[in-house]
């Protein structure tokens, strides 16, 4: 928000985690500023066939896309005024950075309890399955995606050694419903986005085929 009082609220992005199987939200992490350059890549998923030419406009899937943002996080607001930031005061953004970190780890709670029934002999442990992630940016774009990339460079620190700013690199590829399935709210998500992209295409206006210097299609 900016001094003016008709100015428009900032929306900012971020990543929400919701239960897999309640889709129940388990936390919402708001990016502190927004990126300047959302970097996205698509991976086409055509038949892979040359030799049969039935095959050569078909497309099996959608395209693997991916996102990659770099974010910052900075403690030095919160430290102007330590009475009323004690969390910042103590720890720095340790919190902050855990958050994050926290999605591509499995529970240690989890680890300990597949460890026990490795000991017990359990010949077959299921991997831990993680909560659903989303990357949420404005309401157009929400995504089911995986955390593929996690850097983190910490630029600054208190006394005690604690971050206090750092810049944070996230590249995540998005599940769609070849991954994911359609009956997997995951899925169902993804259906919206796909569909949200086809709205978007459908209100674009058609060039006329003279702005591309020919009259038509010889």
């Amino acid at each position: 928000m900016t001094g003016f009082p008709l100015s428009p609220r900032l929306v900012k992005g971020g990543l929400v985690q919701l239960d897999p199987s309640s889709a129940a939200v388990l936390r919402v992490i708001a990016l502190q500023y927004n990126p300047e350059t959302v970097t996205r890549t698509f991976q086409i998923q055509a038949t892979g066939s040359t030799s049969d030419r039935s095959e050569a406009l078909r497309l099996k899937a959608p395209p693997v896309e991916t996102f990659k943002i770099d974010a910052e996080i900075d403690a030095t607001d919160a430290l102007e005024h330590p009475d009323e930031n004690q969390q910042f005061v103590d720890s720095g953004i340790q919190a902050q950075l855990a958050a994050l970190e926290t999605i591509i780890y499995p529970p240690a709670s989890r680890l300990r309890a597949n460890d026990a029934l490795a000991r017990s002999g359990t010949l077959e442990i299921i991997p831990v399955e993680s909560p659903l992630t989303l990357f949420i940016w404005s309401r157009f774009r929400i995504v089911p995606v995986r955390l593929t990339e996690l850097s983190i460079t910490e630029e600054a620190f208190d006394p005690k050694l604690n971050p206090i700013r750092a810049k944070v690199g996230i590249g995540m590829r998005v599940l769609s419903v070849d991954d994911l399935g359609f009956s997997h709210k995951g899925g169902s998500l993804y259906l919206m986005y796909q569909e949200q992209k086809e709205r978007f295409a459908a209100a674009a206006r058609s060039a006329l085929t003279s702005a591309l210097g020919i009259g038509g299609i010889p």
